[in-house]
Formats: structure tokens, sequence, C-alpha cells
């Protein structure tokens, strides 16, 4: 499977775009809103910080 170096250069390009404009803005969104509902889900069932 031979592919020429224009359309593998085109092929990385799309590639490097699809990464840094959709897939890690969309990660980063999914990480922190399960990091946030797993912090409000633990104050529920223990109560805020300091509360003791």
């Amino acid at each position: 499977m031979n592919i020429d170096p224009k359309s593998e250069k085109s092929l990385e390009l799309k590639i490097f775009i699809f990464l840094t404009v959709f897939l890690a803005p969309i990660l980063s969104a999914i990480l922190v809103s399960v990091l946030g509902f797993s912090i409000w889900f633990s104050q529920i069932l223990t109560g805020p910080p300091g509360v003791g």
C-alpha cells in the first residue's frame, strides 16, 4: 500500500485538525464533567468538606 507523499501529508493534516479541534476539547469537557459530577455526588453522600 503505497501512498504518495502529498496525499499522506494531506491525511496527516486532516487527522491533526480533527484531534486538536474536535477530539481534545470534547474529551477534556467530558473529563471535567465526570470529575465535577463525582465531587458533587460524593458531597451528597458525605456532606461538604469541613463538616464534622
